[in-house]
């Protein structure tokens, strides 16, 4: 926005931007966001937390330390975000009326970048408004597998792994891949990876369901396209979910197994990955990435108790599709978006008509935009609902 303006026309360009409008609705975005984050009370709790924070005895209970020190920073954070935009945009109200007092237009293209800047940053606050699980900014625990096509169905699911790991990056959240087992010619069978980062969960959540591929096989001799799927499903991550399940031991089938895959020294050489395998229910999970057999059986031990909890928050729910979404075949006609290499260059959402063809960038963890119209489809939907 701070390139050169077109010149004026008769009274005045019709193109150029009112400064004052915008500054006026940048204005009321902004108190929108404290009210849906509640200003008010964050500054009360954060009183709170600093008093629990400064106690000599803090940490004689661990467990209760750390929830304190995490959600004391999260009030910070939002707090401090808060006023670092109510401060921008003072700043950019400054410069306007200077640029008008001296009415030579010089500050103009710093206040339209400042604005433009302003407008970024409020958007991705007002995505935290739609945003209406009591887990959605946790940490998640995500799950690819390949369904119907084959090779390219098991190729599908590891480009897809790389897919989100990318798009994690982006967003600066931490992954960790417990468990991945390779296809029988190339790609993987399926993944399990812990994503940890604010509202990780809440936006994977809205990847959830099946994801189909049509591109020219690169396994078919005689390069004919095909068409393959492979599924995500997502559950948020607790450290301690102690106070939601209780995992019974006798209730566990525990199958040690060698670790596959590229890895340290102890890779494929010993016994150290771990499958449980939840006998009332038949929930399995896999970790092998861990450097010991033990430090494996705890992770799938907290990946278990997640998907437990899942399941138990499920059941309070009219129907499992209230919480966890449709449990579809992965395959044809149940996609929830189909992305397309040839013959054309498409990446469609079929949930909300969004779309690109920028399918490369899409591939490259450019996930953002499909997320968010997701996002804005459910909550429109909550809100004709109510």
């Amino acid at each position: 926005m701070a390139a050169a303006e077109p010149p004026r026309r008769g009274g005045g360009d019709p193109d150029r931007v009112d400064i004052r409008a915008v500054i006026a609705s940048t204005t009321d975005r902004l108190r929108e966001a404290e009210h849906f984050l509640g200003l008010d009370l964050l500054q009360k709790r954060r009183v709170e937390l600093e008093a629990a924070a400064s106690a000599p005895d803090l940490w004689d209970d661990a467990d209760n330390a750390r929830s304190v020190t995490t959600e004391l920073g999260r009030i910070s954070e939002d707090m401090d975000m808060l006023a670092a935009l109510a401060e921008r945009l003072s700043d950019a109200e400054t410069l306007f009326e200077m640029n008008e007092e001296e009415g030579d237009d010089s500050l103009r293209p710093e206040v339209e970048e400042s604005l433009a800047d302003l407008d970024r940053r409020l958007g991705s606050l007002e995505l935290r408004a739609l945003f209406a699980g009591d887990h959605d900014d946790r940490d998640a625990v995500a799950e690819i597998h390949a369904g119907a096509g084959g090779t390219d169905a098991q190729d599908w699911a590891e480009m897809m792994l790389r897919m989100y790991s990318r798009w994690a990056e982006r967003r600066g959240f931490d992954i960790e891949v417990e468990e991945a087992t390779p296809g029988q010619e190339a790609g993987l069978l399926s993944a399990t990876f812990i994503v940890k980062g604010r509202y990780a969960f809440g936006m994977l959540a809205a990847e959830r369901g099946v994801h189909r591929l049509v591109r020219i096989s690169p396994f078919d001799a005689q390069h004919r396209r095909q068409t393959s799927f492979a599924s995500l499903d997502v559950v948020p991550f607790l450290e301690d979910v102690s106070g939601e399940v209780d995992i019974d031991e006798k209730d566990l089938r525990i199958d040690t197994y060698r670790s596959s895959g590229a890895g340290g020294q102890h890779v494929n050489k010993t016994d150290s990955a771990v499958r449980l395998t939840h006998l009332p229910t038949g929930i399995v999970v896999s970790c092998q990435n861990q450097r010991s057999q033990h430090q494996n059986k705890a992770k799938a031990m907290q990946v278990l108790g997640a998907k437990l909890a899942e399941r138990q928050r499920a059941e309070h729910q009219a129907t499992l599709e209230a919480l966890s979404g449709d449990r579809t075949d992965n395959a044809w006609g149940n996609q929830i978006r189909s992305y397309v290499m040839a013959p054309y260059q498409l990446v469609k959402d079929l949930r909300t008509n969004e779309e690109t063809g920028n399918v490369e960038a899409v591939l490259d963890g450019d996930l953002n935009a499909f997320m968010e119209a997701e996002l804005r489809r459910q909550a429109d939907l909550r809100r004709n609902q109510g």
